[in-house]
Parts: structure tokens; sequence; C-alpha cells
């Protein structure tokens, strides 16, 4: 599932960043409201992390915003404040669910969880492009209906890919995706994966989706549905 945390505070951002991918998620984290609406205005998310302690402007009008722009996903709000006023304006602004600081990251992820099975039935559970299907349920690969032998790295690459499609991915932005944790990265790496991947998408009529763009990162050239 493709997740927008929205955590001013660094330490915890990264934490959640790293777990929530830990966990197979594909995760944008942005520290304001203003890139949380450009990030939620160019690609489609499956749930919202938002603090509600937001410098400028705060979580609340960032949700108010995010619905009153046909923002449907599923949001889950963080809050230092334990009072009953705070959670009853976020759930009001339109708000799925909250949880208290400080928490246990177990909490929040099975809120998030719980979040994601309900709104199953409205969130987008396969990606197309032309011969070649994505699962984001199962975390599985098919081209021309057969199933593709990925490895779990493989699979994170094709997903990031496929939902940026017809944008150019720059190498560190796959290597924060594969090792967020990970100080000292090989974009090297970033090339045997892929070069890997090609060759296992490679399918009828010269379906080569992925290109290179020479300095810059990598293009997933298909449209996507």
């Amino acid at each position: 599932m493709k997740l927008l945390v929205v955590e001013d505070e660094a330490l915890l951002r990264h934490h959640l960043q790293t777990r929530l991918t830990d966990s197979g998620h594909v995760v944008e984290s942005v520290a304001n409201a203003e890139e949380a609406l450009y990030q939620a205005g160019q690609f489609n998310h499956d749930l919202a992390v938002i603090d509600l302690g937001l410098p400028g402007m705060g979580g609340l009008d960032l949700i108010r915003q995010l619905r009153s722009r046909g923002k449907t996903f599923p949001i889950l709000i963080l809050t230092a404040r334990g009072n009953w006023q705070d959670k009853v304006e976020g759930l009001a602004a339109g708000a799925d669910d909250y949880v208290v600081k400080p928490f246990q990251f177990e909490e929040l992820d099975a809120r998030l969880n719980a979040l994601l099975r309900r709104s199953s039935g409205f969130t987008q559970s396969t990606i197309v492009a032309g011969p070649l299907l994505l699962d984001l349920n199962r975390k599985q690969a098919s081209l021309d209906e057969q199933p593709l032998a990925l490895t779990a790295y493989e699979y994170r690459i094709l997903e990031y890919l496929m939902r940026h499609h017809q944008q150019v991915v720059a190498k560190d932005r796959l290597m924060e995706q594969l090792y967020p944790d990970d100080g000292e990265r090989d974009p090297n790496v970033i090339e045997v994966l892929v070069g890997r991947l090609r060759r296992k998408l490679e399918g009828p009529a010269g379906f080569k989706p992925i290109d290179t763009v020479r300095g810059l990162g990598y293009l997933f050239n298909e449209r996507c549905t």
C-alpha cells in the first residue's frame, strides 16, 4: 500500500517511514501541510498518517483541504494532546481514527491495518500496465497472466516505479525505499536489481516498460491504471 506520512518531528518521521517500509508499504514522508497537499495532488495514496500539531497550516486544516479536494483515503491522526476535544475535532474534520503520542508502533500499525481492511473495497488493489498486472494486496506480479518470480526488493522497485509511472525516479529515491536506515548506500545495487527486473519483464511485442534516463534515474514508460 502507498502511504503518506505528515509529521514535522524529523526523528519520528524517519522512524515511521522505516517501520512502515519494513512492513511492506511504499511510504512518502513530508514535514508540513504544503508538501502533503502537493504529494496528494501528484500521486494516489491508500492512507495518510497526519500529525495535528504541524507548523503553519495545522493538521485539522490539512485534513479539511484533502477532503475538500476529493481525497477519500483513510486518515489516521497523531496528537500529543490526549483530551477528547482534539479527537472529536479531528474526526469531525474528516479523519477516520487517531493515536495519542507517545505511542507504540504496534498500536499505530494495528489501527492503520484495520483502516486499510475497512477501506479495501474503495481503494485500488491492482495496477495494470499492458500485459503486466501488480496485485497490491498479495504483493505479486504477473505478465500475460503468468506469475512472475520476483524477490521482495524487485517487487518494491516495480511497485514504486509503477505508482510513479511516466515520471523519472532517481536512484537515491529507490535506495530510500529499499534501505531507509542505511547511511552508506551503493547505487550499484539498484542497477543490478533493475537489470534483473528488466529481464523478468521482457514480454511479447517488445514490452520493455523500464527506461534508463542517463544521469537522472529510471522511467516506467507505460501508462498505469
